[in-house]
């Protein structure tokens, strides 16, 4: 089963706080995350600031359309490496 984001809240900076359905909680920090061609324009602190929770595909969306897989943001907050 998926991991699914139940709720998020942007921080500060490059920061998000997130809440998976299995309960892990906690505040993952995305800057060193945001490269390549869709996440390069992610860099702009005001831009990452508009991140939202989908609530269809249960996990974070940006403004300029990208999303991150709630299994690498499980991974982040469990500290370990997405593989």
């Amino acid at each position: 089963m998926l991991p699914r984001v139940t709720a998020a809240r942007y921080i500060d900076g490059f920061a998000v706080w997130l809440r998976f359905a299995d309960g892990l909680e906690g505040v993952v920090e995305l800057s060193g995350d945001l490269s390549g061609p869709i996440f390069e324009p992610l860099r702009d602190q005001a831009l990452f600031s508009k991140v939202v929770l989908h609530p269809e595909i249960k996990t974070l969306v940006l403004p300029n359309g990208a999303d991150l897989a709630p299994e690498f943001l499980h991974a982040r907050l469990k500290g370990h490496a997405a593989a």
